[in-house]
């Protein structure tokens, strides 16, 4: 694990002129992100789990949450549960949703519980049982029993981590924390031993799903919070980048996927709707996180020809290992990646500045072989067509987020990110009808701009359902107190300045009858008077005709949830200014590449560390980075930003 890491700081060390040890005593903070959590619930290696619900409930992770993206498609198996039957037990006892005891809490059944799943030598424990949001009592009691019989063995409580109303999202986000607790502590903790062995000193920060960062301990304790976290750093990039715009698309494209998320007026976009795999199918994490919509397509997608005769693209991958057939290490599929260097976008010679020479012999061989032949082209007619396909699908998802988001994408900006993205971001904004996209020049690391320009993130949130036609104002100001209190007690154990502690405050509200929230942010920390309560609901309104293109205007509206989120500012670095040189000079070389699907066309190639700011580049040209290439094509041009970036329109 860490040897991977400093052997990437040892190069950033040796461009500096220190030694590893050197660079991390130098480093004040430190910000981690991980695919541990998330690759362990892919690949099933999470800790042995037990799940405790209250009796009559036991079927809760096994029925899920309604819903089947294909429902006369019977072939497909029904799901498993994320945790399997047999290590779910009831537990004998009710709260009423009005937090009332129906029913006692059986502590001799109980133990009796808690002893066999002590017998099953399981690793961690989930308890969610129903209306503990409302009255704790009971699984304050499972916890004290466990800490009793089974001193060690870490658990997760429903009404801590995630208190809201419906049911299978709490357990599921309750199941999901403590099944990655064991992991988590113990890579997390190795983590901080091997850096602190080399040397560090400093503090350590792991990057969230909140698209912020926490301390070690805060993850630690709550290891849900990293899953999908890599992800989420790009869009807190992208609106660094975007400066001042109100609406962006941030995409970040790398060898396996391709993520999009939005910033809608100003605001990173949030979701309690995280799916890990297929939606319906998969597991869900039921806590708010940074909205981003993943799907199989990168610069190691394969293509494919299904058993109708039709080209696909991905959603398989070739990975890193043996990765595109350019790689020369043994793999045999076309990818995207191959596509790129068939068409003469990538330069075999200049892959990663030039640190991996590529095989265009091998990618043509691929790409003849399994899709050119079978379909009657040629390799580099098979090639575009990868290429236009694989477009196909990163413009489905881009539009999904923003226009069911009711975001116009010819109004927004689109930033790209990836090592991949900068080879069809232009394609994919005329499909959409942007006419603006920025690469920044840390396009392939997006993700890990993120994670320097982010700050601390938390949010906590209660359930108080209210109805704003008979407004139970005090019961709402006393919960919205409760999250203020939380969020002071965090910003206390942080030590963090008066003037870096930020807290905003959010409704997750509906029309009466409708089944899901939309959330709406609150103006102040308190509603106090009518006034303040109308302006609530004329946001409300606001927000669905935005989203769903159509408002009810003196239709009263149904309050469930009321989250703080809570940020904890951290000094930024500085984006450097390059010098002012817009003059031009004769490209850096020139080749054939296919910016069409009949004919290459000689293509002029320029290095980017050698544009000054100012410096416009018209297409058709390809720009080339040390880690990424920039596809231009006729009727847009790239002009170098003063921070370094590209930034493309078209004419």
């Amino acid at each position: 694990m860490f040897e991977g890491i400093s052997e990437a700081l040892t190069l950033a060390g040796a461009e500096r002129g220190l030694t590893l040890r050197d660079l991390l005593a130098r480093t004040a903070v430190f910000v981690y992100g991980t695919t541990a959590a998330t690759n362990a619930i892919i690949t099933g290696r999470t800790a042995r789990t037990a799940f405790l619900t209250t009796e009559g409930f036991g079927d809760t992770l096994v029925l899920r949450e309604g819903g089947k993206l294909h429902p006369f498609d019977f072939r497909a198996a029904y799901p498993k549960p994320y945790v399997p039957r047999r290590l779910t037990f009831e537990v004998r006892e009710r709260i009423t949703s009005e937090g009332e005891v129906l029913v006692p809490l059986d502590e001799e059944r109980l133990r009796a519980t808690v002893a066999a799943v002590g017998a099953l030598e399981v690793e961690a424990v989930a308890v969610s049982l129903l209306w503990s949001i409302v009255n704790p009592v009971h699984e304050e009691a499972v916890a004290a029993v466990l800490d009793e019989e089974l001193p060690g063995i870490p658990y997760t409580l429903s009404h801590r981590l995630n208190p809201i109303i419906r049911e299978y999202r709490r357990a599921s986000s309750t199941a999901i924390d403590a099944s990655l607790k064991p992991l988590m502590q113990r890579h997390l903790r190795q983590m901080s031993d091997d850096l602190h062995g080399a040397a560090f000193d400093g503090e350590l920060l792991v990057v969230s799903s909140f698209g912020g960062v926490l301390d070690l301990d805060d993850v630690a304790g709550r290891p849900i919070y990293s899953v999908n976290s890599g992800p989420a750093m790009a869009p807190v990039a992208g609106q660094v980048y975007a400066g001042g715009e109100a609406n962006a698309i941030v995409c970040d494209m790398g060898g396996t996927s391709f993520d999009v998320s939005l910033i809608r007026d100003g605001y990173i976009k949030f979701t309690r709707e995280t799916w890990l795999g297929g939606v319906f199918t998969g597991h869900m994490t039921g806590l708010s996180s940074v909205d981003v919509k993943s799907i199989g397509a990168g610069g190691g997608s394969i293509a494919w020809i299904d058993s109708g005769g039709l080209l696909r693209v991905g959603p398989e991958s070739a990975g890193a290992d043996p990765g595109p057939a350019c790689y020369a290490r043994g793999g045999t599929e076309p990818t995207v990646t191959d596509a790129a260097v068939v068409l003469g976008y990538i330069d075999p010679d200049y892959f990663l500045g030039g640190r991996i020479k590529l095989d265009r012999e091998r990618a043509a061989d691929a790409v003849l072989a399994r899709v050119a032949r079978p379909l009657g082209l040629a390799p580099e007619q098979a090639a575009y067509a990868i290429l236009t396909v694989a477009n196909e699908h990163m413009v489905s998802a881009i539009r999904d987020i923003t226009i069911n988001e009711g975001v116009d994408p010819r109004d927004s900006v689109i930033v790209a990110g990836g090592g991949a993205c900068g080879l069809a971001i232009a394609r994919i904004a005329e499909e959409l009808g942007s006419r603006r996209v920025l690469v920044p020049r840390t396009a392939a690391a997006l993700s890990a701009c993120g994670g320097q320009f982010s700050d601390v993130v938390t949010e906590f949130s209660i359930s108080r359902r209210v109805d704003t036609n008979r407004f139970d104002a005090e019961q709402v100001n006393d919960g919205l107190a409760d999250l203020d209190r939380r969020l002071d007690e965090f910003f206390d154990r942080l030590e963090t300045p008066a003037a870096a502690r930020r807290k905003e405050f959010f409704v997750e509200a509906r029309y009466p009858y409708q089944v899901w929230e939309l959330e709406v942010p609150l103006r102040e920390s308190r509603l106090q008077g009518g006034e303040a309560v109308a302006a609530m609901v004329d946001d409300f309104h606001a927000v669905h005709e935005r989203v769903f293109a159509v408002k009810e205007p003196g239709q009263n509206v149904e309050c469930l949830y009321w989250k703080g989120r809570g940020t904890a500012e951290l000094a930024k670095p500085e984006l450097r200014l390059l010098e002012p040189n817009g003059a031009g000079h004769p490209p850096d070389g020139r080749r054939a590449a296919w910016m069409g699907a009949d004919a290459p066309t000689e293509t002029p190639v320029f290095l980017g560390p050698s544009l000054g700011a100012g410096r416009r580049v018209d297409g058709p040209a390809i720009i080339e980075e040390p880690t990424t290439t920039i596809v231009v094509p006729s009727a847009w041009s790239a002009t170098v930003e003063p921070r370094g970036g590209y930034l493309l329109e078209r004419g």
